[in-house]
């Protein structure tokens, strides 16, 4: 094999290499279930049965919902209420933009800057949930999530979060013990993952959203936590779609802009996107490969040919009567 072919393969071997490391979080994404902590059905008290009261009560009984300010939209007071109606023993905070940013000024003052520095309020929407999980406990509701039946019967669990399709978990619904080290792993990433993106979704889901979880997910999982540490996962068939599922799902995405249209497409066509990226990263290799690499061979060759020839010349052709001027025997 030719040493250029050589160099190109082992080239191409290392970018790749390199670009699966740093995208290797994500590809495992795409692996792992979370069926090893599952909350099955089979552990769930159905509705009004007095086994629910046997159950311990690990988190607090407080719900949480963020919004801009206090008056929340019309199409939103129904799951509101609907949460409210079925707890009336559990403290309700509403968090606001203002007393969120009050918040994370008195008990969080290191992350007040990243807070401020977000793009999009979505994001300290996002990041709020995490803060006041991790200092006060309780579960976190979207607004546009109601409440089917009550929530005492995940209480039992240090903590827990939603399982979204096709892959990862959600922020839109999630209990949580007080100091639960999930939690504080969340917030404390929370600036490392503050990057900027072309596309605000991306921004988004990669900075603060779901995509940001579901990595810190993994790594999580990665680390092996102890029992009582685990980070339980409840699946759509026990959260949703059932009678006796927990929650209802309304009018959502306020935040979402036309680029979603661009993630949803990509999302639909990954395969054939991925052939392309391939296709197209293997043809910018050869290209660096054939304008670094062959030229530069060639090259050498054509010098090689070069002092090939020169060589063939008898010794005294090589030398030029105009570098070294021969004698005139004529000359008196």
């Amino acid at each position: 094999m030719r040493r250029g072919v050589v160099v190109f393969l082992i080239t191409t071997v290392v970018v790749l290499g390199f670009a699966v490391h740093h995208v290797w979080t994500l590809l495992m994404l795409l692996v792992v279930t979370g069926r090893e902590d599952q909350i099955s059905r089979a552990e769930l008290p159905a509705p009004n049965s007095g086994a629910i009261i046997e159950q311990p009560q690990l988190i607090p009984k407080i719900i949480h919902q963020t919004y801009i300010n206090d008056t929340v939209p019309d199409h939103w007071k129904g799951p509101q209420q609907s949460c409210l109606d079925l707890h009336p023993d559990y403290e309700y905070k509403l968090w606001t933009d203002k007393k969120s940013r009050e918040f994370i000024a008195a008990e969080y003052p290191w992350f007040l800057e990243t807070f401020d520095g977000y793009p999009y309020p979505i994001q300290r929407a996002d990041s709020i949930r995490y803060f006041v999980l991790h200092h006060f406990g309780g579960i976190y509701i979207d607004l546009d999530d109601g409440c089917n039946r009550s929530l005492d019967p995940l209480l039992a669990y240090p903590a827990w979060v939603r399982r979204t399709n096709p892959t990862g978990i959600s922020n839109d619904a999630m209990g949580s013990v007080p100091r639960h080290p999930f939690f504080l792993k969340a917030i404390d990433s929370l600036p490392e993952y503050n990057r900027r993106w072309i596309l605000p979704y991306i921004t988004v889901m990669g900075s603060t959203g779901p995509l940001y979880l579901s990595l810190i997910w993994i790594h999580y999982k990665n680390a092996k936590p102890q029992d009582m540490d685990r980070l339980r996962i409840l699946f759509p068939d026990e959260y949703n779609n059932h009678p006796w599922s927990f929650f209802t799902h309304h009018l959502g995405n306020s935040w979402h802009n036309n680029d979603v249209k661009v993630i949803f497409w990509m999302a639909q066509h990954w395969v054939m996107i991925t052939i392309i990226g391939f296709t197209m990263g293997f043809a910018l290799l050869w290209c660096c490969y054939s304008t670094f690499v062959l030229q530069r061979q060639a090259s050498a060759n054509a010098g090689a040919k070069n002092r090939y020839a020169y060589s063939r010349i008898p010794f005294y052709r090589r030398i030029s009567s105009k570098e070294f001027p021969l004698d005139d025997r004529h000359e008196v």
